[in-house]
């Protein structure tokens, strides 16, 4: 596979001053090697402070590393950044690549001119753009007086508008409704199914890493602390899932289901909630257990907190 973003020993420090004269240094991005290989959906998570926006702002060329190399799209991104902002679209979800106080429309006209966009090629993106995520109601409205569930889709269209093969966003979904967060979310997987675009996603919301990402990279303090998958990552550290069980009559706990832990009871019996190690059994195997026990009428499996796991992962780091 080609390497989309290739680092190797990445590091970058800030000098910050301290009382007095003296200096002290903070690495915010220590030693970090990473592959993303084309057409992979890649959340890149951790704490406040772990080091997640300097790493893409190294990627992009915005921040110059103390030492070690990085590669993205093949390019450098200091001495080649104009080459790779023709290839890299990039959301930073507090930060606007629209103008302010111009209607949406002129922005996009405005950004297919610097990509250098056909007429009819950007017109064709941008229509393809406006229709999966429902923008026309707001063509014609300044940025300014959108919603921050409409400025974000116009600025996830923006990133967009060239067609780039590689989508970075950071924290996309920040202060989005449920509706605003699915709609972008279900144009960013037709999006990769379509075009095999790379994404790469920071985010505190592990909705987001559930839905679009195929693989999960952990940072903690600038290091990296996990390469995997969600599943790997909740094994790792022992996460567990919970079975919550809706019973056909109210019964005593199910406190004696092999390989199981009772979570608690609701409705004197009739909702109860198990929790089990996937490793150690399945749904199928705990549901034929507890029917011959009592007539279950329905039933949820909720996977683990993925919150919960990142702080594990990073407990266990440090012991």
């Amino acid at each position: 596979m080609t390497a989309i973003i290739e680092t190797r020993g990445l590091t970058r420090e800030f000098k910050r001053r301290a009382k007095g004269l003296k200096h002290t240094s903070l690495t915010a991005v220590d030693r970090l090697d990473l592959q993303i290989d084309a057409g992979e959906s890649v959340g890149y998570i951790g704490a406040n402070g772990a080091g997640k926006s300097t790493t893409i702002k190294m990627l992009v060329g915005i921040i110059v590393p103390t030492s070690g190399t990085v590669r993205t799209c093949g390019l450098d991104p200091l001495a080649q950044r104009r080459d790779l902002a023709r290839r890299v679209g990039v959301v930073f979800g507090q930060r606007s690549q629209l103008w302010w106080d111009l209607p949406v429309k002129e922005s996009f006209s405005i950004l297919a001119a610097i990509h250098r966009l056909s007429d009819a090629a950007a017109r064709a993106r941008r229509d393809e753009l406006i229709d999966h995520l429902d923008m026309s109601e707001f063509l014609d409205t300044p940025v300014r007086q959108l919603s921050l569930g409409q400025r974000m889709r116009a600025e996830v269209a923006a990133a967009l508008l060239h067609s780039p093969e590689l989508v970075i966003l950071d924290e996309p979904t920040i202060g989005l409704d449920v509706l605003s967060k699915q709609r972008l979310r279900d144009f960013l997987i037709a999006e990769r199914a379509q075009n095999g675009t790379t994404l790469l996603l920071t985010t505190h919301d592990m909705g987001d890493i559930e839905r679009l990402c195929d693989r999960v990279l952990v940072v903690d303090h600038g290091k990296l602390a996990y390469d995997g998958t969600l599943p790997g990552l909740s094994a790792r550290v022992g996460a567990q899932r919970v079975l919550v069980l809706d019973l056909a009559d109210a019964g005593p706990d199910l406190l004696d289901i092999p390989n199981t832990q009772h979570m608690g009871s609701e409705a004197d019996g009739m909702r109860q909630r198990l929790a089990f190690d996937p490793a150690a059994t399945t749904g199928a195997a705990l549901l034929a257990a507890v029917g011959e026990r009592a007539q279950v009428r329905d039933l949820t499996i909720e996977e683990p907190d993925i919150e919960d796991v990142v702080r594990r992962i990073y407990l266990a780091q440090r012991t």
